[in-house]
Parts: C-alpha cells; structure tokens; sequence
C-alpha cells in the first residue's frame, strides 16, 4: 500500500495556517476533484477522499494536534503513537467526504448534475444508531492494575406498547403521501460553483422514514422507544490512561429502518497519585535518603507499584541519581504482560533541625574533610 502524503501537503497549506486558510483550501479541491465534476475518473475519486481525510483531521483541534505531534501513526491503534493520543482505530474508511463536502456547500444530503444524483443513497436504508458517551472516575492503582466499574446510562428500550413502530396500537405506519415512502425529496436550486443543481434532501414530513404516523403510541409519542436507567458492568483493562475510552458495541442509540444501535464509549478519568508520577508506560518516583547513606552506602526501601522492594546504594551516591527499575512501570492495554520502567530519583535528605551532639559530629566531620566550618 501507498505511503500517505502529508495532510498539509494534501491541502497545500502551511503548518501554521489558521481555520479559514485549511477550509479554503479543502473547498477549493473538493471542488476540483469532486467525482460528479469527473465522472469515472478514478485519479480524481482518490484526491477527492484523500483531500477529505486530510480535512477530516486538519479541521479538528484534537486530531490536529494528535497528528502533529505523531504524524499518521496517531490514528493507528497498532502503535504506541495511536494509544498515547487516544485516536488509535480513527476510522477513515467509513467515513463520508462528500459529507464534509455538503457541509462546506450548504448541500443537505446527495446532489447531481443536470438530474443525476452520484451520492443521495436511499433514504430508507438501513441506519446504525449513534454512539453514546459515558464517563468512569478510577484511581491510579486501578488504572495501573485494571479493574471492574459500574456506569448508569440513559438507554432507549423498546416500546412493549407498539414494539417499536410509534404507532398507537391496532394501528399501524402508513407511505408517506409527499415523498412516496422514499425518504428523500428533490429540490432544484442555483449555486454559485456547478450553476443548477438538483439537491437530495431528507423528506420533512416523515424525516426520511418513508411513512408516517398519524396515531401516535400514547406510551413512547410515536417514537417507538422508552427511555430507562440502565447499569453496566466496564471491564478496564490494566494499563489504561487517562482521557482513554473503552467501547462497548450495541449499547447506544437504536438504528433506523432496522439498522443496529451504536455503542457506548466509556471514557476513563483517572486520579493522580501523591507518590507515583506516569508518563505513558513509565513511572517516576522520588525517594529522600539520609546524607549519611548516600556516603556510606546501604540498603533503602522503594516504593512500587508491586510494594516495597528493598535496594542496596552504592557508597558515595550523589544527590538527583537515577536508578531504573525494569519491568516495575504499567502494563500495556494489548499486552499486560509487557511493562514499562520505573525510574527512581534519589534526593539527599538534608536535615533541619541538628541537636548540640550532632553538630558537633558534623563539624568534626568536615575538618577532617580538610573544610573549616566556620570559615568562607
């Protein structure tokens, strides 16, 4: 497969431009390259998509942000770039352009040329539903070592009244009169760039449904759903960082025309810990140890994710050395068998508050260092 071009390049815009100079230019190629402008032309049809997905991060401040500093890698869930920037598994496949492409133009669903609809789809198709979000507070141990949480969610059931058709029961949906039960009505108008257009819309009166109801479920008011609290169970795999989602198929909002429901994604915020500092796989410590180790040398206790482990320092350990612990950071979500590092900073413990006898030790200490306390 094809390396990926830059998404700037794609654009032909600086990496500093603005808001208003990316959607310029995205307009200026979709335009050029749009498959009804080009009809069979193959070359155009991957510009066009190409110049979408680069407008589809670009015109984001999250991706656009991922992608800068990761590159193409944030949006690949295989990497360690797409698991830090929380964008791994970025589906550009089933993504739309000529969405984006409507949007920029004003278009309301497919259009055409002199009659001829390229993208206005079928109305009545089957729909999945859209994703749901929910958030899950946990600890930095629990983030660390995994853990099981329970979410409540606003969730539509189906309407045991109507099973689900909206309709007042013994009573059932009928054609809609204005579009014929297509879905989608055809609207002629002028634009600026292609001249005469006919414009695909979502029928309003039966909003693309095909039919209408025109005795309404007293249970749901015709929506064919009732709206309830439901708990979940999320299992939270060690490992995971903050700002990072666990999904969980087929428990979003219903699909339409019997398409599926979409799924929830749980969102994980986790609390900083007092001792632990993380930094994607790695873990940072400080330990305070007396001047007196630090010169002799001994055995000190650290503090881990896994307890205390016991570490013998070397005579003579300057203050602000780094001691890596292999294997002792956090787990990777594909692979907890797989951890990071911890790395421990060891800081001289300088006392404050020396009684007579100490001082005097002290002093004693540095003359015979060959330095006079009492002198500059």
């Amino acid at each position: 497969m094809a390396e990926k071009r830059d998404y700037y390049e794609v654009l032909g815009v600086d990496k500093n431009a603005d808001d208003a100079a990316i959607k310029k230019a995205y307009r200026q190629l979709a335009k050029k390259y749009h498959p009804d402008a080009n009809p069979g032309n193959k070359d155009a049809e991957a510009k066009f998509k190409e110049a979408g997905e680069a407008y589809a991060v670009l015109s984001d401040p999250e991706k656009r942000a991922a992608y800068d500093k990761y590159g193409h890698a944030a949006f690949d869930p295989n990497s360690a770039a797409g698991r830090a920037s929380g964008f791994g598994g970025f589906d550009f496949g089933g993504m739309d352009f000529t969405d984006i492409f409507s949007d920029l133009f004003g278009f309301g669903g497919g259009f055409s040329r002199g009659g001829f609809s390229s993208y206005g789809g079928s109305a009545t198709a089957a729909r999945r539903g859209a994703d749901v979000r929910a958030l899950v507070r946990i600890s930095f141990m629990e983030a660390v070592k995994g853990c099981e949480k329970e979410v409540e969610i606003n969730y539509k059931e189906t309407c045991s009244s109507c099973g689900g058709s909206g309709a007042k029961k013994g009573t059932s949906p009928e054609t809609c009169p204005r579009c014929g039960g297509r879905g989608k009505v055809t609207v002629t108008q002028n634009n600026p760039f292609f001249g005469q257009m006919q414009t695909v819309t979502i029928c309003p009166d039966c909003q693309g449904k095909g039919t209408i109801i025109k005795e309404k479920c007293p249970d749901c008011r015709g929506t064919g759903y009732i709206q309830t609290k439901k708990k979940l169970k999320v299992s939270i795999p060690a490992g995971i960082d903050d700002g990072q989602a666990i999904r969980l198929s087929g428990v979003g909002e219903p699909g339409s025309n019997g398409g599926p429901r979409g799924d929830l994604l749980v969102e994980v915020a986790v609390s900083e810990d007092p001792k632990f500092k993380r930094q994607g796989n790695t873990i940072f410590t400080t330990v305070s140890v007396p001047f007196s180790k630090m010169v002799l040398g001994g055995p000190i206790h650290i503090n881990t994710v896994d307890g205390m482990i016991e570490y013998q320092i070397k005579p003579g350990t300057p203050t602000d050395t780094k001691v890596r612990f292999k294997g002792k950071g956090v787990p990777y979500v594909n692979n907890k068998n797989i951890r990071g590092d911890q790395y421990v900073t060891l800081m001289v413990n300088v006392p404050t508050t020396l009684n007579g006898e100490q001082k005097e030790a002290l002093k004693k200490f540095s003359k015979l260092c060959g330095v006079d306390p009492d002198k500059p």
